[in-house]
């Protein structure tokens, strides 16, 4: 009787599990939330700053700077931070080099052209023998010194002829000399100069085109007559050394002017005012007609007088003061 209870209990719970539930069944839907989120278009993502800078390694130390039996050394650097080697100072400091005695310049170094006035003084020190002083006359004149004295004659200029003079001690020469006696046709000149022919003749031009129109505008009359206070003279330079222009009758001294009134004008230091007027045109203006002019301020020699001469320099050149 049991065994047929349990097997009817059986069935029965086997029919029960085999009926379908009365009502269907439904999952539950997930709830959605009220609104959704919208995409970010063109959004450009920033990526997280880190929180620590990384720091570079540190490179190995050489052999010989290595620790040994793995103890730090004192100056590696701690907690991430570089260390900055300090030099170390020589054993022995450095000496600077010793400043030349005077340096030369490179051997193609560009050469500044000469001044004439420098070459002059260096060949006046040098004291160089003047090719004039060998000049002698010869049996017949010739034709350029033909010329001047036919230029002198066309002027009015009155002059004799007169012997050579050659001086081989000193070196003085004058191979055709000649003394004036005017220096035009109303210009007189005394003592008589003697003269080379060319010295003669630039005298007389300048007394003709210069002298005599300075004279007329300053005073309003004419020059009657010029002193003079050397021409010819064998020697040399005031303080030795060079023969003066003078030893070649090619320089001549103006000492006074004298006008045709009687007033008398003298070269000196302090002339008065319209003296120093006349003067200051006449040395101003022989400065191209003549080679070298000096005079007062020049130097003690020629506080008195007005020097003019023809000595031939380098390029053409002239020396005014």
């Amino acid at each position: 009787m049991a065994a047929f209870g349990s097997f009817r209990l059986g069935r029965v719970l086997l029919a029960v599990a085999a009926t379908p539930l009365a009502g269907p069944v439904s999952a539950k839907a997930p709830e959605l939330p009220p609104t959704a989120p919208v995409p970010q278009l063109n959004q450009q993502v920033t990526p997280p700053a880190p929180t620590e800078i990384p720091v570079p390694e540190p490179r190995p130390a050489p052999e010989a700077e290595r620790p040994k039996n793995g103890q730090p050394q004192n100056d590696q650097p701690q907690n991430g931070q570089s260390r900055t080697e300090q030099p170390k100072p020589p054993a022995i400091a450095p000496q600077p080099p010793e400043k030349p005695a005077q340096a030369e310049p490179p051997a193609n170094s560009p050469v500044a052209p000469p001044n004439p006035a420098e070459a002059d003084k260096k060949a006046e020190q040098e004291i160089l023998p003047d090719p004039r002083s060998v000049a002698i006359a010869e049996k017949e004149m010739p034709a350029e010194e033909l010329a001047c004295r036919r230029r002198l004659k066309s002027m009015g200029v009155d002059f004799e002829e007169r012997k050579p003079e050659h001086d081989t001690a000193v070196g003085c020469s004058i191979p055709y000399p000649i003394v004036l006696k005017t220096l035009g046709k109303s210009i007189a000149i005394g003592p008589e100069p003697e003269l080379n022919c060319q010295m003669a003749e630039a005298a007389a031009r300048f007394a003709a085109s210069v002298i005599q129109p300075a004279a007329k505008a300053e005073f309003g009359t004419d020059i009657k007559s010029i002193g003079q206070a050397s021409a010819f003279v064998c020697r040399s330079r005031n303080g030795g050394g060079k023969l003066s222009e003078h030893a070649f009758g090619n320089a001549l001294d103006i000492a006074s002017f004298t006008l045709s009134d009687g007033k008398e004008i003298d070269v000196g230091p302090a002339p008065p005012e319209k003296d120093a007027k006349f003067l200051d045109a006449v040395r101003k203006a022989a400065c191209g007609p003549f080679k070298t002019v000096l005079g007062p301020g020049s130097d003690a020699d020629h506080s008195q007088h007005l020097h003019f001469d023809l000595e031939p320099r380098r390029n053409g050149g002239t020396f005014c003061e």
